[in-house]
């Protein structure tokens, strides 16, 4: 809002910090590079360091990258710079959200948190996958469990056998 001589009306701070509401996710960047380098010092390297680059190299350039695009963004706000508002691609903005597909999505989780360590990940992470096909509309009740099924197998031996990060078996621990 201008007046007629061109200039702005006094704001409060509340006013200003309102016209730059990005400057919050400036902060929330900071806490979190903060955050990040403050763990990654204190990370022991003995065990773990393999050549020059250690278990610390990644964990600092995340953060410090968090750091710079903190400070990138809000000299950016800060000089005028404003986010262009999402206008959605194909969403009605103004349909209300669909709990029934969330609520299943966030059970297909929590099944699978539940299950992981009694079934392990093969049969758990079927049940998340179907769960979550499910929960987005596919009904094929032949092909779905048969996907599911086939990408939790791909992924726990791509995990397990392939990356070394070991993942529960379950009762299938000894087919795999």
């Amino acid at each position: 809002m201008t007046t007629t001589t061109g200039q702005r009306p006094r704001q409060g701070a509340a006013g200003w910090l309102r016209e730059r509401s990005e400057l919050g996710i400036c902060a929330l960047l900071v806490v979190l590079g903060v955050l990040v380098l403050s763990d990654a010092v204190r990370i022991p390297t003995d065990f773990a360091q393999r050549g020059p680059v250690g278990p610390k190299a990644v964990p600092i350039l995340v953060g410090s990258l968090l750091l710079v695009v903190a400070v990138l963004l809000a000299r950016d706000v800060l000089r005028g710079g404003r986010g262009e508002a999402e206008g959605g691609e194909d969403v009605d903005l103004s349909a209300p959200a669909d709990w029934r597909t969330v609520l299943l999505l966030c059970g297909a989780f929590l099944a699978n948190a539940a299950l992981i360590g009694v079934v392990g990940f093969p049969i758990s992470g079927a049940i998340l996958f179907w769960g979550a096909a499910y929960a987005l509309g596919s009904r094929n009740l032949v092909r779905d469990p048969l996907i599911a099924a086939g990408m939790s197998i791909v992924t726990f031996l791509v995990f397990n056998n392939l990356l070394g990060v070991p993942l529960p078996g379950g009762p299938l621990m000894e087919v795999f």
